[in-house]
């Protein structure tokens, strides 16, 4: 420690770090002060303590008897009474070995009732309701990090394993842990399985456009016909596109095309050191709005169709306000997946940001940087939305791939999920500020974007609205806001399921169901929408389809090839931008 306090001493800090480290100690001094201001009254602590007693000697007696009952039950088989089964009821400890062993079953319903004080404790405290939820945010984390489940010396089942496969499964588990730290992250399926154009990512297209942001792909048709207007999908600059082409059963891709349309789509580049100063205006500009002309320039169709998934949506229905500003409406409609224009609610993921957050990672990567720029990492963006749901994503992969060594099997969804992707700080810098935390988007004239005052309400193109009703990352009431802020003739539509599930659910596979509400005009209140609304079985991808048809326009001959003779094919899909790894 006292090298490493000289090498400190001596060494000269860099405007970038000394940024930072004021920053840092600037965010610390927040936090203690917000923390001070929370309180947790007495009587609610007293009644707490007293609950926790009466449950903690309850669990011990019932343990103590039925310790008992299995001494009596070895000693005298012929009249001891049957030794009871604690029923755990939560799936960490399913497994028979947690219940059929008292010491192990003890440990599970101990730590069981140890989360729900700690949890209660946390939704007892009375104060700044943003302090709340991060308090709320981090004692959840420690208490799924603290589950008996996660640890060899207390996990039946992995000790279990570990006797049957004389110390094989250890083995392969240390083996799978090693290739984990090599690749920087926790593996949740068998990535070795997939490769992107080979087993996803199939529909067959080509890349017809590309400049230093984005590859457009254009699809071959799978019908003799097409619709005049094309389709043009924006997808998340944070995710690689083929979440949208995983399989041909699940494509909204490939769907989209056999439905008569002619299709589109926005390949992101994985962003490098080259693009570390990019801006949000350059990806308006020279990505979306560039794709628009180019998808427009190719057809030769005056108005195209527009999808934004996500994030995509937002910059789509900025691109179009754009344009909208500047007297153009390229847009015949606009589709929005589980997308945010109003951020007033912005769920789980409001626990991240505040000013000293946004500050620092302006100064670390932003604009304000002394390089002027940097990059956010893709494993960093993928481990925050893992830990979103840390039993389901992390911990659950710990366990398996780890202390029981069983390789996870594959699948393409998880393989999707783990082919994360960097940003341009300065771009992500003025998206986190002035929607995440400030919500100007929605403001009229507040923002300037391409040099122009930005009005989301000047859009007036027809416009579907999907959102999940299980969203933890756009909750549906907050995605239902878009109706809201948009002016032109409206359509929202609710999805079971969430962010991407709800999303990806194809019609052949009869799964789930959807919410469509009345002819009326949507009101302003979300659950008034949804009392008032109908539930449908299965996908709501057919409802979107009649919806797009009727504004695709008339049926034409489809293209013999992609592309065009000023546009030219480049390569096929899915093209050398999605198959870029984040480095």
């Amino acid at each position: 420690m006292k090298v490493k306090r000289e090498t400190a001493a001596t060494a000269s800090p860099s405007p970038l770090t000394d940024a930072v480290d004021q920053t840092l100690v600037a965010t610390a001094a927040e936090a203690l002060k917000s923390l001070t201001a929370l309180s947790l009254p007495m009587p609610s602590l007293a009644q707490l303590q007293a609950d926790y007693v009466r449950q903690a000697t309850a669990l011990w007696n019932q343990s103590m008897q039925q310790l008992q009952a299995l001494a009596s039950a070895t000693l005298d088989k012929t009249t001891a009474p049957p030794v009871p089964t604690p029923v755990l009821g939560d799936r960490r400890f399913a497994a028979p070995d947690w219940s059929g062993n008292p010491a192990s079953a003890f440990t599970a319903q101990l730590y069981l009732l140890n989360a729900r004080t700690l949890l209660e404790m946390a939704d007892q405290l009375q104060g700044d309701e943003k302090v709340k939820q991060r308090i709320r945010f981090a004692v959840q984390q420690w208490v799924d990090a603290a589950a008996p489940s996660n640890y060899l010396a207390l996990n039946p089942e992995a000790q279990r394993k570990a006797l049957e496969t004389n110390g094989d499964s250890i083995t392969q588990g240390l083996q799978q842990l090693w290739h984990d730290i090599r690749q920087g992250h926790v593996s949740q399926t068998d990535e070795s399985h997939f490769e992107v154009g080979r087993n996803v990512a199939t529909s067959e297209g080509a890349v017809v456009f590309e400049n230093e942001l984005f590859q457009l792909l254009e699809y071959k048709p799978l019908t003799p016909k097409v619709h005049e207007r094309p389709m043009l999908f924006v997808p998340p600059c944070i995710n690689k596109y083929y979440i949208l082409d995983l399989q041909p059963e699940n494509s909204v891709i490939r769907y989209t095309v056999a439905q008569g349309h002619r299709v589109f789509v926005m390949s992101w580049r994985n962003a490098d050191p080259s693009m570390a100063k990019f801006t949000w205006d350059q990806y308006i500009e020279d990505a979306v709005i560039r794709a628009m002309a180019v998808t427009r320039d190719i057809t030769g169709a005056e108005q195209i169709n527009t999808l934004g998934f996500c994030i995509g949506g937002t910059l789509l229905a900025t691109a179009l306000a754009v344009l909208a500003a500047r007297g153009e409406k390229p847009a015949a409609s606009m589709t929005l997946l589980t997308c945010l224009l109003d951020f007033t609610d912005t769920g789980i993921l409001d626990v991240f940001i505040d000013e000293a957050m946004v500050r620092m990672r302006e100064r670390a990567i932003g604009a304000e940087s002394a390089q002027g720029g940097g990059l956010l990492k893709g494993s960093e963006l993928a481990s925050t939305f893992s830990f979103l749901r840390p039993n389901d994503l992390v911990w659950n992969y710990v366990v398996g791939n780890y202390l029981k060594g069983e390789a996870p099997p594959p699948f393409d969804l998880l393989y999707w999920n783990s082919d994360s992707t960097n940003l341009p700080g300065p771009m992500y810098c003025w998206y986190l500020r002035h929607t995440y935390l400030e919500n100007r988007l929605m403001k009229p004239g507040d923002l300037t974007v391409c040099g122009l005052p930005l009005d989301v309400s000047l859009i007036d193109t027809p416009a579907y609205i999907y959102a999940s009703r299980e969203d933890h990352i756009v909750p549906w009431e907050a995605a239902y806001r878009s109706t809201q802020v948009l002016k032109g003739k409206k359509r929202f539509v609710l999805g079971a399921s969430g962010h991407i599930a709800g999303v990806i659910n194809p019609p052949a596979k009869n799964k789930r169901s959807h919410w469509i509400g009345g002819t009326t005009a949507l009101p302003a209140s979300a659950a008034t929408w949804f009392d008032k609304a109908k539930e449908h079985p299965g996908s709501w991808w057919t409802d979107w389809a009649a919806w797009l048809a009727s504004h695709a326009g008339r049926q034409v001959a489809a293209p013999k090839t992609a592309g065009s003779r000023r546009h030219p094919v480049i390569e096929s899909a899915p093209g050398r931008y999605a198959k870029q790894k984040a480095t």
